[in-house]
């Protein structure tokens, strides 16, 4: 019985974690990725509501659609330098998440990525990343015409969107 689960260790070998692999794992607490896994799959982590932290190892290139969707309780996560695409939702309803940092290999970034982080307050991009800027916490595309996500955890009750920005992102607000 998935709900049950508490634990996952996975064997060195695997290399990629499929769509919807641990799908409403709701107390699973810890999980170990090993290196050589390249990607993580549709909703692969989804409604894992008890998840508080992951670390996915620097081979992963690509977190797939809503993989972790609804991870309630997901306060921190590293993305690796070597992501390069995070699929639409990805984080969608992890709510206790405060800060991301978007590595310099991300090319693109999916629809909705971040919504319902309501205490995402700030979004980092490496200063190297060709695709992506952070203005403040607000994400951007690099030549900051096109406003991808304000995080809704942010305090101000006013933000004035730069004369650059001719676009206006999906579910950037």
């Amino acid at each position: 019985n998935k709900k049950k689960v508490k634990n996952v260790i996975i064997n060195e070998g695997v290399t990629s974690i499929g769509d919807y692999a641990f799908d409403g794992c709701s107390n699973l607490t810890n999980i170990t990725i090993p290196e050589g896994v390249t990607s993580i799959g549709r909703g692969a982590f989804s409604y894992c509501s008890s998840l508080t932290s992951i670390i996915i190892p620097e081979g992963v290139t690509s977190i797939g659609e809503f993989a972790f969707n609804f991870c309630d309780s997901l306060t921190s996560i590293t993305i690796p330098k070597g992501v390069t695409s995070i699929g639409d939702g990805a984080f969608q309803g992890c709510r206790s998440l405060t800060s991301i940092t978007i590595p310099e290999g991300v090319t693109s970034i999916g629809d909705g990525a971040f919504n319902g982080c309501s205490s995402l307050t700030n979004i980092s991009v490496s200063e190297n990343s060709k695709y992506y800027l952070s203005d403040n916490g607000v994400l951007y595309t690099k030549n900051k015409t096109e406003l991808i996500r304000y995080p809704e955890g942010k305090k101000e009750t006013e933000y004035i969107i730069p004369n650059s920005v001719t676009s206006i992102g999906e579910s950037a607000f």
